[in-house]
């Protein structure tokens, strides 16, 4: 798709538990579709977005919206914060081909942010099913060749 010019790219505003808007790859088997993403349990256990908030007790916790939704409740945080929030720091290591494997079996699946243009894919790929990787890309914005 990237290789002809043809790859979707969407701007997520619900995406990241940062508030971020996201650039996401609209790409088959991703979390940039809904029946991906409404199939995956709401895990966060690498918890590098979470933000801090202070307990009952005046200790402090962490929470983050793409957590079990009735875990983040219970630690304060409101529903509406959860809806369409999804794991980055789970689906950015899959997509880095480090996805996490649950004890149940289930794989975590990749979600692919980049920016709009994508006109860069030829310059790295020599055909339509070739795959780069970062190197290629480092060798592509230094200037030199990569295929």
């Amino acid at each position: 798709m990237a290789f002809r010019g043809e790859l979707e790219v969407f701007t997520d505003p619900l995406a990241s538990p940062s508030g971020f808007p996201f650039k996401v790859a609209n790409l088959p088997n991703t979390l940039a579709f809904d029946s991906v993403y409404n199939s995956r349990p709401r895990i966060c256990d690498i918890g590098r977005l979470r933000t801090p908030y202070r307990k009952v007790d005046g200790s402090v916790g962490f929470r983050c919206p793409a957590e079990n939704v009735a875990a983040f409740v219970a630690k304060g945080g409101r529903e509406e914060e959860t809806h369409g929030c999804k794991c980055l720091c789970n689906g950015l290591l899959a997509t880095a081909g480090f996805p996490q494997r649950q004890p149940s079996g289930y794989l975590e699946p990749p979600i692919v942010t980049l920016g709009s243009d994508v006109s860069f894919a030829p310059a790295l790929m020599e055909k339509e099913d070739d795959s780069y990787t970062a190197e290629d890309v480092m060798k592509y914005l230094r200037g030199k060749k990569t295929k």
